[in-house]
C-alpha cells in the first residue's frame, strides 16, 4: 500500500505533518482526518505514487480547503450542491448569522463547531459559501476578525473591528451579542422608514398616473371639440391644451431630459464637491433638515456607544463611526473632533465645538464622561433620538396624504374649469 505524506492542522490551528499508508489520496485524507486533525495537503510517496493535492476536512481531495477558498473569492460557489454565482448576502441574513453565532459561542461551543452548525442549518447559499471560507480560514489559524474582513460588503469595518475587540478582550460572545442588538436596531430603523414612506409614495404614484391619463388621453379628445367652436378660448383652457399637446408630442424629449437630469445629478453627487454640497443641503433644508440631523446623530451615538461598549478605543471608534454616518459633512465634523480628542480634549467639548450635532448629544455625552458610563449614555441617547425620529416621521407622513389629495384636487379642479369655461362661453354666445 503506498505511503503518503500529509500536512494538517490540529484543533488549536497549529500545523502538523507525517506519513500514512493508504490506497490513494482520498483514502489518505480520510485516515488523516480519523487522527483528529484537519488535512490541508496530501503528497505522493517517495516512490512517486501521486502528486500533491489539497484536501478538505472531509477527506475529499478534489474539494479541498484551498479550492473552496479560491472558488468563493473568485465569485463562484465551491459546494457539494454545485457551483453558482455568489450574491450579496441580505442584511437580515447577516443579522441572523450574528445572533446565532453569539448564542452558540455563549453556550460554550468552539468557533469551528459553531460554524459547522450554522453551515448545516442556513438556507442561504451565498451565506453558506462565505461561512465555508471563513471556517477554512479559522482552521488555518486566522482570527475571526481577519476572516470577516475578506467580505467587506457584508461585514464592514465597524463589524470586523468590534469582533477584533472581542477577541482581544476575551469577550467575543458578549461582543457578538452587542453587534446583534446593533444590527437589529438598524434593521428596525430601516423598516420603519420604509413603512413610513410606502403609503405616501403609493399616493404620489397614483396621482401621477391619473394626471398623465388626463393629459394624454382625455384632453386630446376634447381638443377637437374646442377647435370646432371657433371662438377664442379662455386662458386656462389654452394652458391645459398646450400642456397636453406638449406631453403627447414631446414625451420622448421629456423622458430623455429626466434621464439626463438624474444621471447628471448622480454623477455630480459622486464628486467630492457635489457630495459635500448635497449632504450639507440635506442637513439644513427646511422641514426635512432637522429630521436628517436626528437620524445622523442617532447613528453616531449608537455606533460610538456600541464600539466603546465592545472595548474599541475611543479614537478608533470615532474613525469607524465617522465612516458609518452616511453624510460626509457630519463625518468631517466627527473627524475634526477626533483630532481634538487626540490632543486631550473631552469628547463632548470636541463634538460641541463642531456646532453640528444636537444639544442632547453633547449633554448626554458630557454626563457619560463625568459618570464613567459613556457607552450606556450614548445608547440611551440613541434610543431617545430614534423615538423622536419615529414621531417626526409619523407627523410628516400624516401630512403627505392631505397634501397629495389637495394637489390632485386642485389639478382636477383646474381641468374641470378649463373644460367648462368654453362651454359656458359658447352657451352665452348662443343666447
Amino acid at each position: 500500500m503506498p505511503e503518503f505524506v500529509y500536512e494538517a492542522l490540529d484543533s488549536t490551528g497549529h500545523a502538523t505533518s507525517g506519513t500514512i499508508n493508504a490506497r490513494d489520496s482520498a483514502d489518505a485524507a480520510v485516515k488523516v482526518r480519523a487522527l483528529g486533525v484537519y488535512p490541508t495537503r496530501i503528497g505522493g510517496s517517495k516512490a512517486g505514487n501521486g502528486t500533491a493535492a489539497a484536501v478538505s476536512h472531509n477527506g475529499d481531495a478534489a474539494k479541498g480547503v484551498q479550492a473552496v477558498v479560491s472558488g468563493v473569492r473568485s465569485g463562484l460557489r465551491s459546494e457539494p450542491e454545485g457551483a453558482g454565482d455568489v450574491k450579496k448576502v441580505p442584511r437580515l441574513q447577516v443579522l441572523l448569522f450574528t445572533r446565532e453565532m453569539a448564542d452558540l459561542l455563549d453556550a460554550g461551543l468552539p468557533m469551528d463547531r459553531a460554524f459547522s452548525v450554522l453551515i448545516e442549518q442556513t438556507e442561504n447559499a451565498a451565506l453558506r459559501s462565505m461561512m465555508t471560507v471563513m471556517q477554512a480560514d479559522i482552521r488555518a489559524g486566522q482570527p475571526l476578525s481577519d476572516a470577516l474582513r475578506k467580505f467587506p460588503r457584508e461585514f464592514p469595518t465597524l463589524y470586523a473591528n468590534m469582533v477584533r475587540a472581542g477577541e482581544v478582550s476575551g469577550q467575543l460572545a458578549s461582543v457578538m451579542a452587542r453587534l446583534a442588538e446593533f444590527l437589529e436596531k438598524e434593521q428596525v430603523r430601516r423598516s420603519q422608514i420604509l413603512a413610513a414612506l410606502t403609503y405616501p409614495m403609493v399616493l404620489v404614484c397614483v396621482a401621477a398616473l391619473a394626471v398623465t391619463f388626463l393629459l394624454t388621453y382625455v384632453i386630446p379628445k376634447l381638443a377637437g371639440v374646442f377647435k370646432d367652436m371657433g371662438a377664442t378660448l379662455p386662458l386656462p383652457t389654452i394652458i391645459l391644451l398646450g400642456l397636453s399637446h406638449g406631453i403627447v408630442q414631446y414625451w420622448w424629449a421629456i423622458l430623455l431630459g429626466l434621464a439626463a437630469a438624474i444621471i447628471g445629478f448622480r454623477a455630480w453627487v459622486r464628486t467630492d464637491a457635489g457630495r459635500h454640497a448635497f449632504d450639507g443641503f440635506r442637513l439644513h433644508v427646511p422641514l426635512f433638515g432637522k429630521l436628517t440631523m436626528k437620524i445622523v446623530s442617532a447613528r453616531l451615538v449608537r455606533t460610538l456607544g456600541t464600539l466603546l461598549g465592545g472595548g474599541v478605543p475611543i479614537l478608533e471608534a470615532m474613525d469607524i463611526s465617522a465612516s458609518a454616518l452616511g453624510n460626509v459633512v457630519a463625518a468631517d465634523a466627527v473627524l475634526t473632533a477626533h483630532g481634538s480628542v487626540r490632543q486631550g480634549e473631552m469628547l463632548h467639548e470636541a463634538l460641541g465645538r463642531a456646532g453640528l450635532f444636537l444639544p442632547v448629544v453633547i449633554h448626554m455625552t458630557a454626563v457619560g464622561e463625568e459618570t464613567g458610563r459613556l457607552p450606556l449614555m450614548l445608547q440611551r441617547t440613541a434610543d431617545t433620538l430614534d423615538f423622536e425620529v419615529d414621531n417626526t416621521l409619523r407627523r410628516l407622513t400624516s401630512l403627505v396624504e392631505p397634501l397629495v389629495v389637495l394637489l390632485m384636487g386642485s389639478f382636477v379642479g383646474f381641468v374641470v374649469l378649463s373644460i367648462l369655461l368654453p362651454i359656458f362661453q359658447a352657451s352665452s354666445m348662443v343666447k
